[in-house]
């Protein structure tokens, strides 16, 4: 038995104040990450989001998926999803990623972004279903692509670039006071697998 299992290891914060973005690098060998990339690509039940705006329904390029440990509704973009069943891959992913921060999670939401042309505007995810202040883990698979952040009160921005295979977890008063995005880039050809453990209130 691992008595130190969940103890945090060793990251540091991106953001100067006002929150908590702790990037832990790859938590995963190359050969582990395109495992995992590949199962997730192949076996997750993707589908293009849908967000309603202005009175109007939009349908992403983008694909997403939702599951948790009972079937959650989650609202957002005026939208609202029901989790599936975790699968045995999402478990082991959910379990690394709890080890390695110290906190746990019930349910993830991953989004597939075919190439760089596919990103997601600013935002906070501080939806009324998410644990106040609680903790969101974000596993990334495949290209690397930028990650920012906005201050919400000093309009000052940091970005990160995530790693295939590497671990970053928002949490603390992140939402409350900055935005964040995933800036589209002509650059990237290639698809992104993100995995978001978030807890939701039941």
């Amino acid at each position: 038995m691992d008595l130190f299992a969940t103890e945090p290891t060793e990251s540091y914060n991106v953001l100067p104040q006002d929150g908590m973005v702790n990037y832990y690098g790859t938590v995963f060998s190359k050969s582990q990450a395109n495992h995992y990339y590949q199962i997730l690509f192949d076996s997750i039940e993707w589908r293009n989001d849908e967000a309603v705006m202005f009175g109007k329904r939009i349908i992403t390029k983008r694909k997403v998926a939702w599951y948790g440990d009972i079937p959650f509704e989650y609202s957002y973009s005026n939208t609202t999803k029901k989790a599936l069943p975790w699968t045995s891959e999402l478990l082991e992913l959910k379990k690394r990623t709890e080890e390695k921060t110290g906190e746990t999670y019930n349910s993830c939401l991953l989004n597939l972004y075919h190439d760089g042309s596919e990103g997601m505007a600013w935002h906070s995810d501080a939806e009324k279903d998410l644990k106040k202040n609680g903790a969101i883990g974000s596993l990334s698979f495949g290209a690397e692509r930028k990650f920012a952040f906005k201050h919400k009160g000093t309009k000052e921005t940091i970005s990160i670039v995530l790693a295939h295979g590497s671990l970053l977890v928002m949490k603390g008063t992140t939402q409350t006071n900055w935005l964040h995005r995933l800036p589209p880039t002509k650059m990237v050809l290639k698809p992104r697998i993100n995995l978001t453990f978030r807890t939701i209130v039941i």
